[in-house]
């Protein structure tokens, strides 16, 4: 619970458990519950080493800054910072003011799919509801007490965190809203040819509707424009070869439809902060 960690009081705390045989897909690095009044504090994503990571912070009070990407967020109390790394973006106190904050950090090719997710669908920063909030408070405090845990015990509350957070953004999942015979048609045709060219004209005639009919229709039902979704259908199989296959990069690109390599790299890294090498090698060591 939230209060409860007020009453605990401030503390950082580093956790670095042994590895065991099996390892962890989620793993909690660290966990804090810090003030920090009219000081000098600033953290640059892409200066804390190549090694991928994430951090869930919740502010409790005053008022903390974010540079994501190039874009101004204010973190104001109830509002809950969501990064993964290495990543351009920077958070920092101004001067004169205060910021009372808990986080986690983790690592995992679990945690960094949730975090990259969640960002990918509602932003860096977000407001969880407040049951959510008590659970990731209560995930802190337990993590806060990390020396006496074992390699499971940490593993999981760091996995609780995120899994609150999840649900106080997402709740319960809405009913399934069907979606019309022609739109339905053109998204299993694009599941089932991702290798292929998969231009708005071809997808329109396997719908059966004109083009501009298909793209307004298509568009309304998927909330993604034709080539939007294409294009995060071909991302997401990616990144699943990636991890489930000794495939080379470039053979991924070919079996997903990407022009090339070149450019399947540089859309990778512009979507996720890293080059698909480095998500595989971190997903492979579980880091």
């Amino acid at each position: 619970m939230l209060s409860d960690l007020i009453a605990h009081g401030h503390k950082v705390q580093t956790i670095a458990p042994p590895r065991g045989p099996l390892g962890f897909h989620v793993m909690a690095t660290g966990a804090g519950f810090e003030k920090r009044v009219n000081e000098v504090y600033n953290w640059e994503g892409l200066k804390r080493g190549d090694a991928p990571f994430v951090i869930i912070q919740h502010t409790i009070a005053g008022r903390g800054e974010l540079d994501y990407a190039g874009a101004r967020h204010v973190l104001n109390p109830g509002s809950t910072m969501i990064l993964s790394f290495p990543h351009a973006n920077r958070y920092w106190l101004d001067r004169g003011q205060t910021w009372e904050y808990f986080w986690i950090g983790a690592n995992g090719r679990e945690a960094l799919r949730m975090i990259r997710t969640m960002i990918d669908l509602k932003g860096p920063v977000v407001t969880p509801a407040a049951p959510a909030v008590d659970r990731m408070a209560d995930a802190c405090l337990r993590l806060m007490g990390a020396p006496e845990l074992l390699s499971g015990e940490v593993s999981a509350a760091a996995y609780e965190a995120m899994t609150a957070l999840h649900d106080g953004l997402f709740g319960a999942a809405p009913a399934a809203t069907p979606v019309a015979p022609p739109i339905a048609r053109a998204q299993n045709f694009i599941a089932t040819h991702l290798g292929e060219p998969l231009g708005v004209d071809r997808l329109a005639l396997v719908a059966g509707l004109s083009r501009a009919h298909f793209v307004r229709r298509f568009s309304a039902e998927a909330g993604l424009s034709p080539s939007d979704f294409v294009f995060a259908a071909r991302m997401e199989r990616a990144m699943r070869l990636l991890v489930a296959t000794d495939q080379p990069v470039a053979a991924i690109a070919t079996a997903t439809g990407f022009a090339n390599g070149n450019y399947f790299a540089k859309a990778f890294r512009r979507l996720h902060g890293t080059s698909p090498g480095e998500y595989r090698s971190a997903a492979a060591a579980g880091g």
